[in-house]
Parts: structure tokens; sequence; C-alpha cells
């Protein structure tokens, strides 16, 4: 019977797949068994899901295929979604088998939180993955060609965005720049289309710099955008949805962008959770199982003043390789690493040659920002995958 550890990473976004990409590296030959598994057999780039879902970049830049990006002699891929984990029997559950291992890395990815708002399930559509966004577009010109078979429905060129963080931020930029294109298309009046931007929030773009929000809130009225900030959502509905003030807004499309939690897997595993995060050890360990790591959306962590870090995909990112590092420690029986986030910056798109970006210590808006926003994925599609990557997928217009 072979004594080789097992190592099993579940989940190939940005933190499964960096430590996926590091333990290939850093294992000698024969010293583990390594399998990833995931439900898809392409990677996708999350930060990006804005773009094909309002029409403006094709789904292919938005994905890579996992085997241009591992060593499929070194690690085992398997397509195949997690029904279970089972953590005291050291066995995950697939849709069709049973994995065992020695360690675990858990990089399932988050799940969109609904924050209890009724009808969010049923009548919104998240930004979540490939399937997803392929659902919103075809969906957002599917309301304009209706429109023209009636024209009485005006509600059909309302759409509503829940959410002014990243992705709602992101995404009504990128719809707002689609919006001119999809008038001409169908020959419909630009002045019928509303898009509103909805954040219970009193701010758009928490944790941004105020001067950036205001200017990046400034760029977006001017292409059209309504924003409705401090007030929440209270319902939504077939028609649309319902304020906290009492004011409807009569919508056939509606877009839920306000937040992520993290997979129920976790909490069905028996892990103490907060809205699906494990609050885990300063070596990326959950609690109480120093041979389970978890990582990304499903991880909770704090930095120096007490606050938890918000789940991006630069700390999942990060999290992946000091991840790897510690797996090949624990197998050797060697000290492992305490994770230490450094943070890089933080750009938001705000459509075509527009960004904000808060980087090297100082605020950077325009042109420029659209530039370090490029730099960033470029850099990103470097390390997962070399110049070819960046050749194949990068925006450089």
């Amino acid at each position: 019977m072979s004594t080789i550890p097992k190592i099993v990473i579940l989940g190939a976004g940005y933190g499964g797949i960096l430590t996926a990409q590091r333990l290939q590296k850093e294992l000698n030959y024969n010293e583990a068994d390594v399998t990833l598994v995931n439900r898809h057999d392409y990677h996708y780039f999350t930060t990006h899901l804005h773009m094909p879902a309002a029409g403006t970049d094709s789904i292919e830049n938005t994905r890579v295929p996992i085997s241009k990006l591992i060593d499929e002699f070194k690690i085992d891929l398997v397509k195949s979604n997690v029904q279970e984990i089972r953590i005291a029997d050291k066995k995950v559950v697939l849709q069709d088998g049973t994995l065992s291992y020695d360690y675990l890395v858990i990089a399932l990815g988050g799940e969109p939180e609904s924050f209890g708002i009724p009808g969010l399930g049923e009548y919104a559509m998240p930004i979540r993955s490939i399937n997803s966004v392929r659902l919103i577009r075809q969906h957002i010109e599917y309301q304009f060609a209706l429109y023209k078979t009636d024209e009485s429905r005006t509600d059909r060129l309302n759409f509503v965005v829940g959410g002014a963080g990243f992705s709602g931020i992101e995404f009504v930029a990128e719809l707002a720049d689609r919006v001119p294109e999809l008038c001409k298309a169908y020959d419909v009046d630009p002045n019928l289309v509303n898009v509103y931007n909805v954040e219970a929030a009193p701010t758009a773009l928490p944790g941004f710099d105020p001067e950036l929000v205001e200017y990046a809130m400034d760029v977006l009225r001017k292409k059209g955008v309504q924003f409705k900030i401090g007030v929440a959502i209270k319902e939504c509905t077939p028609d649309g949805v319902i304020l906290a003030t009492g004011e409807e807004i009569k919508a056939a499309t509606v877009v839920w962008t306000g937040g992520i939690r993290g997979n129920r897997l976790i909490e069905a595993a028996g892990f103490e959770t907060a809205r699906g995060r494990v609050k885990i050890d300063d070596y990326l360990r959950a609690p109480e199982h120093d041979n389970v790591f978890i990582i990304g959306d499903n991880s909770l962590m704090f930095n120096p003043e007490g606050r938890p870090y918000p789940p991006t995909a630069q700390i999942a990112m990060q999290q992946g390789v000091t991840c790897a590092q510690n797996v090949v420690a624990s197998i050797r029986g060697k000290e492992l690493k305490k994770f230490v986030f450094s943070n890089k910056g933080t750009v938001a798109s705000l459509g075509k040659g527009e960004a904000i970006a808060s980087a090297f210590g100082k605020k950077y808006k325009g042109w420029v920002a659209a530039q370090l926003k490029k730099a960033v994925d470029m850099r990103y599609l470097f390390t997962i995958g070399g110049i070819p990557l960046v050749l194949k997928k990068g925006r450089f217009l």
C-alpha cells in the first residue's frame, strides 16, 4: 500500500490554481499525490466577469483550460461537483465518487449573499460564473428585442443592479458603455433606457478613498447611471424591486452584485463559520484540523487593525502561494510560514478608458488608472501562464 501523502485541492479559482501551481514546483517527484477538483475543466477570471455579462468582451477572454495551467503528470485534474466534505473520515464525496486525503485545501469560492431579501434568489441574476454571465448577456439583449415587439413595456429597458461595490460598479460601467451599441442595433431611443445602481451602504465602493469614489460616480452619472445610495432593496419581485423607502422600480432585469458569503458545504462539514467563512489561523489552517487549509472566499482573516480582510482575488492568490508552502512544510515536518498579506493596491474599472486606483501610496484616476488596471490583469496572466497567456488573453488596447 502506498504511503505517499494525498493532497486534495477543492476548487480551481484564484487561490486553488495558485496552490496547485506552487505545489507542482515545490514537491519532489513521488513526494505526494496531488488532486485538483473543479466543476469545470477551465479556470475563469472572476474579476473579469462584468465584461462578458454586459457584452463588452467575449467569454473566451475570461477563461483558460486548466490543462494549460498545470502539469498533468504532477497533478490529477478531476472534473466533478463536490457533494460533501467528511472531515472525520478524511474524505470528500464527489458527484461521481469519493476521494480520501491526508491534506485538504478548501478553495471552493463563495456564493451570492442575499441578506434574506425576499425574491432575490428567484428573480435576480448573480454575476458568479461563466454560465451566469452568459445568461445575463443574453437576457439583456433579449429585453431590447422584446421591447420592439411591444413598445408599451418600457420596463424592459430598465436595468437594476443591486450593490455598488467593485462588481456592481464595474458592471454598470460596462453596461452603460454597451447601451448605445444596443440602442443602435435594435433601433431604440437611448433616452428610454434606465440603468439604476442601488446600494444599502452610505457610499459606493466602500473602503475606497472618498475623492476617488466621487470621481467614479461622476463618470458613471455622465454615462447615464442613476445611483440610489444608502437605500436597501426590500424585496425583489417578478416586476422589479421594492426599495426600503417604498419606491418601486419596474424592471425586467435585476442583476445582484451585493456581496458574497462562503460556500455552504463548509458549514455542512461542521466548521464554525461566520457567513460561511471559517476563521483560520496564521498558517491558513482550520481550527483543530492541522491538515485542512482554507483559503479565498471561504476563509476569514483579520488585519492588524482587527478588521476582516475583504475576500479579493489578490488575497486569495497570496494565500494560495503560502498554502502550498505550508502543505509542503507539513509533509516534510518543517516549520510553517505565517501568512502576511501584502496589499499591492486596488483598482476599479469604470468602463473603456476610465478607472480609479490606489497604489504605491498614491491615488490615480482616468486613463492612467485604466492602464494600471490592464497592468494588474496582465501581471496575473503572466503569473499563471507566462508570456503566451498574456499575448493570448491580455487587453492591450
